[in-house]
Order: C-alpha cells, then structure tokens, then sequence
C-alpha cells in the first residue's frame, strides 16, 4: 500500500479518494499479479525491478482509466518521451512508472517493450529501459525520408483530390494552429500528425499512412542535451503553413501549394 493511503473498510484495498494518481481497482492488479507470474523467470531481464537513484519523475497529466491500461500508458509514455519528461540516456524502472501512474508494472512494461520495438528505448536487463540517445544527424535524416515519402504523394493529391476534401481538412490544420500557442511541444506534436495523416488518408493507401505515421513519431523524440529548440514563434509557423496550404489547394494554386508542401518539409527538423 502507498504511504499516506487509507484502507477501505473491511476489504483491506487502498481507498481511491486517498491513493495518490490514478486508482486501478482491486480486479486490474490481481490480473496484472497473474500476468506477470505466467511470465516466469525468462522475463526477468526486461522487468526492471530496481529503483533506487532514479531521477525524480514529475507526477503525470493524464488519469488512467481502467479500461485500456496498457494503452494509454503508451500513449502517456509517447507524450513523456515528446515533451522531454523521460531524458535521453536514463534508465527508467516498470516499477516507478508504475507508481507514477498508479497502476502495476506490468501494463508499463507492455507499454515500454512497444516504445523498444519503436526503437525509443532498450532493455537494460535488471534494470529496466534506458531512453535512446538521439542526435541531429538522425534527426535530419529522418526529417529526409519524411519528405521523399510524403512530398510527391501531396503533390499528386493535389491535383486529383476535389477542392471540397480539402476543405474538410480545415478544423484539423486550425487544430494544430491552437496547439501551437500552448507552446506545448507533445500537444503540438500529436496534432500536427493528425494533420499529415488526414492528409496522406487521401490517397487511399493505408500502408502509406501508418509509415508516414511511425517515422512522424520518431522525428519528435527528444534529442541528447535537452528537447528540439523549437519555441511558441515556430511552432506557430509551421502550423501556419498547414493553413495556406489548405488555402492554396482548395483554390487549385498549384504552383503554390508545390512551393509550400516543399518549403513545409525543408523546415521540418
């Protein structure tokens, strides 16, 4: 039981009003004990039980619900990663994230081996999961692929795809115009990829839009030395540009909407 929790009475489980974070009921953590003994021994290199001298983890923003644990302590764990709360080079438990999020290690290791998959992070055995070292070569490169794969699927688009389509993509670029004066960087990041893969649904190629989709993700993980200097001005630049060229497509400026996706993604890094 955490320190400062109450026991409801006669059942001997931490009282929800009184538990700090998000409360998972009785039932989710009994599962997730099972879960994790039907692991045996071989999972012992990815559990990272160990967690003392970690750095101090800021309590988090979002309230976990029961259903969908895992899930959104991915989702959770993506925004941590974007907004620079999980810091390149450090090593980070299942246990204390667990704790942080009130829930058992389990759905953080889930969470954590899909972010090792991502290539995010790595397993350190008995420890738990060190954050990737990432620098600006990376950063530029994936910032090249981004374009060779969405810049001639946009310039195709816009001259196939009705003015009326593009139009309805209107409230998602004004979505990531009001997520760029939060200053906030994981806001920002998850708008503007709704954005791009709206867009890149058009062309009807599924495939397409969850690779555009992953390399997206990627490109917004923090660097070593701190998160991408990208302030409030520049965020707001660049979802400006999502609205003129809304503007420019649906006016069938086609000379201008090839000038602007290009100019878009030179200024993506």
């Amino acid at each position: 039981m955490k320190q400062g929790a109450q026991a409801s009475p006669g059942t001997g489980v931490p009282d929800p009003r009184t538990t700090r974070g998000a409360w998972v009921p009785p039932q989710q953590r009994a599962a997730d004990v099972d879960r994790d003994r039907s692991l045996g021994d071989g999972a012992g290199a990815v559990r990272g039980e160990h967690t003392h001298s970690e750095t101090p983890i800021p309590r988090p923003r979002v309230v976990v619900q029961r259903s969908s644990v895992r899930g959104q302590i991915l989702d959770a764990l993506r925004t941590a990663l974007v907004g620079g709360e999980l810091t390149p080079g450090e090593v980070y438990s299942a246990p204390a994230l667990g704790e942080r999020f009130g829930v058992s290690a389990t759905p953080v290791r889930e969470a954590m081996q899909q972010l090792a998959a991502e290539g995010a992070v790595e397993v350190v055995p008995n420890r738990g999961f060190r954050v990737i070292e990432r620098g600006a070569r990376e950063l530029a490169e994936l910032a090249e692929i981004r374009a060779l794969i969405e810049v001639p699927v946009m310039l195709r688009l816009a001259r196939t795809v009705p003015a009326a389509r593009w139009a309805d993509l209107r409230p998602l670029a004004e979505g990531t115009v009001r997520a760029a004066s939060s200053g906030c960087r994981a806001t920002y990041a998850e708008s503007d990829r709704a954005f791009h893969c709206a867009l890149l649904s058009l062309s009807g190629n599924e495939q397409l839009v969850h690779i555009a989709e992953d390399l997206h993700r990627r490109a917004q993980w923090p660097l070593v030395g701190g998160p991408v200097a990208r302030g409030r001005a520049d965020l707001a630049a660049d979802a400006a540009e999502h609205l003129a060229l809304l503007e420019a497509l649906v006016a069938g400026e086609w000379d201008v909407a090839q000038s602007l996706v290009r100019g878009h993604f030179a200024g993506v890094a």
